[in-house]
């Protein structure tokens, strides 16, 4: 594995280099494995890491075409098999047996896949506002804007059109918390004006690809078992609360907790999503 001063990388299977962070890695017991949404990458994650990591090893990886990692020539591979394969190999290249995971959105889909894969590997798995069931009004809200984004000019840009993206969904944010987002989903190219740093294509792959995977109860149903922590954004447009209750009564041991003034996804900042965090890990 090669190593950088922002973290290290590790080979997949079909031979892209992808990236991780890893924090704390002489903690005892199973790591946390951040993994993030759609357009998302593991500097979502830098908060929340640091504070696990008094205690655990955190593992925050890039998928594919996101962030450091590098981008996929084959647009079709940008889906959720994929991407657990890619985590698998990293597991199994640092020698992990089992991980504590936290995926928001398209992260925890690739969670409820992880556990229903390899079950034994996975320790807890925290949901962050997502389920078997996407809202088809959220999804298709995403699909219009994923890939499609205009180029941005500046820094001052690029928060602009994160508020604009995302303001509905995280009303009150302050000033600093969206300048933070738009340093999280953007970084300076080569001629010094900030990009999304994430592949175009992703985009192209939600639109054709569809839904993958069969029957996405039958995977949900796979966490029955393993410890399972839901998180719900007040205001969110992906996961109901009709969808939350259905998840409840298949998995009756799953905890919820609904983060206000949230839709889609609580930033994982919030003081009830850290403490439900905390208490969720302590217990395991």
């Amino acid at each position: 594995m090669a190593t950088t001063d922002n973290g290290k990388y590790y080979e997949s299977s079909d031979g892209l280099k992808l990236f991780y962070r890893d924090y704390a890695h002489d903690r005892p017991g199973a790591p946390v494995l951040c993994l993030p949404g759609l357009t998302r990458n593991s500097r979502d994650f830098e908060d929340l890491a640091t504070h696990l990591a008094a205690l655990r090893r955190v593992l925050t990886p890039d998928l594919r075409g996101r962030g450091h990692s590098a981008h996929d020539p084959e647009w079709r591979n940008y889906h959720p098999a994929t991407y657990i394969a890619d985590i698998r190999m990293l597991l199994d290249q640092l020698e992990v047996q089992s991980v504590i995971v936290i995926g928001t959105s398209l992260g925890g889909l690739i969670a409820m896949g992880m556990t229903m894969l390899q079950p034994q590997r996975v320790a807890g798995v925290v949901l962050n506002d997502i389920g078997p069931e996407v809202a088809p009004e959220g999804l298709e809200r995403i699909r219009k804007y994923t890939g499609r984004l205009p180029p941005v000019r500046s820094w001052d840009d690029a928060v602009a059109q994160a508020r604009e993206i995302y303001g509905a969904w995280l009303p009150g944010l302050s000033d600093e918390g969206w300048r933070k987002m738009a340093r999280r989903a953007y970084r300076d190219g080569e001629d010094g004006i900030p990009k999304l740093d994430m592949d175009p294509a992703i985009g192209r792959a939600v639109r054709e690809l569809g839904p993958q995977g069969g029957d996405p109860w039958q995977v949900f149903d796979a966490l029955r078992g393993t410890p399972l922590l839901v998180l719900r954004g007040e205001l969110s447009d992906i996961l109901s609360a009709d969808t939350l209750e259905r998840m409840k009564k298949r998995h009756p041991d799953l905890k919820a907790v609904t983060v206000s003034n949230r839709g889609h996804a609580p930033l994982l900042d919030e003081p009830e999503s850290v403490a439900a965090i905390d208490s969720f890990i302590g217990d395991l």
